[in-house]
């Protein structure tokens, strides 16, 4: 952890009710990112960076995926992701924003993470590789 992700004893014991939270859409995503799963890289759900707490994130490639529904329409949560996000980029982070509405096609959600990976981090795609 470097010093600009550290997080409190509160935000720890919160991620880890969010993990045991799970909505569907996480859930669903979280089987395709667990254990390596999506192209070899190493992802944490519901992982604590400062006094936030990010749906999923790999340190290794820098990019933290968030899963929004409808309610991150809404102007004053807008306006709280983009300081959000803000805080995040400039730790180096690279933020996802995918809709729950876009999980009727898993493929293109991996496909779109895969895409938005650092150049050094993407791979050729093969068949079957999620």
């Amino acid at each position: 952890m470097t010093f600009n992700e550290h997080y409190s004893q509160n935000s720890l014991n919160y991620a880890k009710e969010l993990r045991k939270n799970m909505t569907d859409f996480e859930q669903r995503l979280w089987y395709y990112l667990r254990a390596k799963r999506f192209l070899g890289l190493k992802f944490k759900r519901q992982a604590p960076i400062g006094s936030y707490i990010v749906d999923f994130l790999c340190k290794e490639a820098k990019l933290i995926i968030e899963l929004d529904g409808s309610g991150h329409l809404d102007e004053k949560q807008t306006k709280y992701d983009d300081k959000r996000d803000e805080y995040l980029k400039n730790l180096g982070y690279k933020v996802l924003r995918i809709y729950n509405n876009e999980f009727n096609e898993i493929d293109n959600v991996l496909e779109y993470i895969r895409i938005n990976l650092p150049s050094p981090l993407i791979p050729l795609p093969r068949e079957g590789n999620h």
